[in-house]
């Protein structure tokens, strides 16, 4: 028996001992690594990349899967950070108090009660926290309570706030884009961890959002945008809208913060848009610099087409004082002698019929009258901006491809240099050049500047020829040296453009006397196009040093001045004043162009297009030049296919945008 017992003990011995030895390999010799739910997934391997690696944007954390997104000089505007979902089985908790009172302690911003309550629910698993740091993950890993787990994941944030917020965008909790390039390009950003580099520079994007704030809070207007093109390659190196948000608290933004004005406010042109009258007509052949247009107010039903009363013009301007004076009787004419199909064609092919092609899915459609009812009315009120609702960046698209030699380009957000090659194509010619007598006009500008960057050639569809292109250059550039947008200079920088101010639609239909949208397109240098700049502001409000006016060459320009002044050397351009006289010279073009011989120029008793006329135009005389307009197209001039005024306007005003109803212009 006693034999027996020692038998017993020595066999017990032995095997407690063999659990000992088995527990010390376990936790001292070689000890087991953590389940993989707990801890590890969320500690961070050590970043294996240089410092230049860091400056080039190429830097990304191991354990993230969503890729970054830098500027074109590698600054982050969008990184994923690694974080922690705290989740807990109760079924494994002892006491749901005490281990709510130890993750206070790391989690100071948990509800005891609400957390007590979910650790003593019936479940296997309950939220408790999200997002938490790898430093607070460990943190409660030390605590040592039972049943309490992590879920890996990850946090995106925006360094720079405010920065380009409306292109950024946002993701979900569950990390999917859900606005703005996120969205966009949210299977990119998933499947290829490579950073994004978008075409923007962030210091160019933060003086264009300092002036353009300064200039809404300056003239209290309820909104603006801004945007800067490089006009050869599409490349959009800035674009704000006012008032935007932090993008790191885009849930808590307002709709009106949200509201993209650039991309998706669809707004009347104004005299913006007679740019792209006067551009069709000179390449279309019907008009040319010399030929000469009524100011004489038309008389269509009851509703005028005039000038402000403060413009005193004379009965007939040439096309460059048209543009410079910006009389929309006059470009009415203009538009008049191309025709409504001929109209249609042309901004059907510059993209003013469909949304803008660029990399936000905010991109709205324009607002344009029906095919059906585009009559006299309509071919004379679209000459001059009014009519139709368009997007700012489609704007600024049309004049880059005036002024780049007459290329389409399609504006983008991805920087040329990360972008894959695209295979070059024959540009496609819209229409036959128009001929030109007069070489002087068409001859191109010297180039002066003093830049060293390489040629970029613009790739798309040409829509205007090389000579008629470097004529509405001199006719922009007209419009700043010797016309109503002297205040959009910049010395040294050669600046060419556009003022247009539309009055608004109120919200019980009708326009509202002195409510405006204000805006300038330009661009510079005009010797050697490189940069558009579009300025817009919503409902500006006079000051003493406007005297009074809410106007365009008043606000809009000089804001693109000063963002020209302050931009132009972060683009390696720089004012040249040593060769300004010689630049200038090269750009000018006369206020009244005299006639080439054998021309007979249109002007007094000779405007085919005058809507007084209801017989069908014969073709020109010999010498002329012009292209005869097709009888269909006359047929479309007659009064008798006049829409009325009242049903244009409603037309226009059935389709408004959520914000900003598309409201018709004033005389800049």
């Amino acid at each position: 028996m006693h034999k027996r017992l020692l038998f017993v003990a020595g066999g017990f011995g032995i095997l407690f001992g063999a659990v000992g030895l088995k527990l010390a390999a376990a936790t001292v010799w070689m000890p087991m690594a953590p389940e993989k739910r707990q801890i590890a997934p969320q500690v961070p391997d050590i970043p294996k990349s240089d410092p230049r690696g860091l400056m080039a944007g190429d830097f990304t954390l191991p354990q993230v899967h969503r890729a970054s997104i830098v500027d074109r000089n590698g600054q982050a505007l969008a990184i994923s950070l690694p974080v922690a979902q705290v989740y807990a089985n109760p079924q494994e908790l002892i006491d749901p108090e005490d281990a709510a009172d130890k993750l206070m302690k790391v989690l100071p911003a948990l509800d005891r009660a609400e957390t007590v309550r979910r650790l003593g629910l019936k479940k296997q698993f309950v939220y408790l926290a999200r997002d938490i740091s790898p430093n607070q993950e460990i943190a409660i890993n030390n605590l040592g309570i039972p049943g309490i787990y992590f879920e890996p994941g990850e946090r995106r944030h925006y360094p720079l706030g405010r920065t380009a917020a409306h292109i950024m965008g946002a993701v979900d909790i569950d990390d999917h884009g859900v606005a703005g390039v996120e969205r966009f390009f949210d299977k990119r950003l998933t499947s290829d961890r490579t950073p994004l580099t978008l075409s923007l520079d962030v210091r160019v994007q933060a003086v264009v959002h300092d002036e353009l704030q300064a200039a809404k809070d300056n003239f209290q207007a309820i909104g603006a945008c801004a945007i800067v093109m490089d006009v050869r390659s599409g490349e959009i190196v800035a674009m704000v809208s006012l008032p935007d948000y932090d993008a790191n608290n885009y849930a808590h933004a307002t709709d009106d913060e949200r509201f993209d004005r650039a991309v998706t406010g669809m707004y009347e042109p104004g005299s913006t848009f007679k740019l792209q009258t006067a551009a069709m007509a000179l390449q279309l052949g019907v008009a040319h610099p010399w030929d000469r247009f009524s100011t004489i107010p038309i008389h269509i039903g009851r509703f005028t087409i005039s000038d402000m009363k403060t413009d005193h013009f004379a009965p007939w301007l040439s096309m460059p004082a048209v543009m410079a004076y910006s009389s929309n009787p006059a470009a009415a004419h203009m538009a008049l002698d191309v025709g409504a199909q001929r109209q249609q064609d042309w901004l059907r092919a510059m993209g003013f019929f469909a949304p803008v092609p660029v990399e936000l899915p905010e991109a709205g459609r324009p607002i344009v009258p029906a095919t059906r009812n585009w009559g006299i009315s309509t071919v004379m009120t679209v000459g001059f901006g009014h009519g139709v609702a368009e997007p700012p960046l489609s704007i600024v698209r049309g004049t880059a491809a005036t002024a780049n030699g007459g290329i389409l380009v399609k504006p983008t957000l991805v920087s040329r240099a990360s972008a894959a090659p695209a295979q070059a194509t024959a540009p496609a010619a819209m229409t036959a050049p128009a001929p030109l007598t007069d070489p002087s006009m068409a001859k191109p500008a010297v180039v002066t500047a003093t830049d060293a960057d390489d040629v970029v050639q613009p790739e798309g569809p040409r829509l205007l020829s090389e000579a008629n292109s470097a004529i509405v250059r001199k006719m922009l550039r007209l419009v700043v040296t010797q016309g109503i947008g002297k205040s959009a200079e910049s010395p040294g920088y050669f600046v060419g453009g556009k003022t247009g101010t539309a009055e608004k639609i109120g919200p019980h239909g009708g326009y509202l006397k002195h409510v405006n949208v204000s805006a300038f397109t330009g661009v510079f240098p005009m010797n050697a196009p490189r940069y558009a700049v579009y300025v817009m502001l919503d409902s500006p409000k006079p000051t003493p040093q406007t005297h009074g006016w809410t106007t365009a060459g008043w606000n809009a320009a000089p804001t693109v001045s000063k963002i020209i002044s302050r931009v132009g050397p972060m683009l390696s351009l720089f004012p040249d004043a040593a060769h300004a006289a010689e630049i200038d010279a090269t750009l000018a073009i006369p206020m009244e162009p005299g006639v080439p011989p054998g021309y007979r120029p249109l002007g007094p008793g000779n405007d085919p297009g005058d809507p007084r006329n209801r017989e069908p135009a014969t073709k020109p005389p010999a010498g002329h030049g012009r292209a005869s307009r097709p009888d269909s197209t006359v047929a479309d001039l007659r009064p008798r296919e006049q829409p009325a005024m009242g049903a244009r306007v409603q037309t226009v005003a059935a389709h408004p945008s959520t914000h900003l109803p598309p409201p018709t212009p004033r005389l800049d």
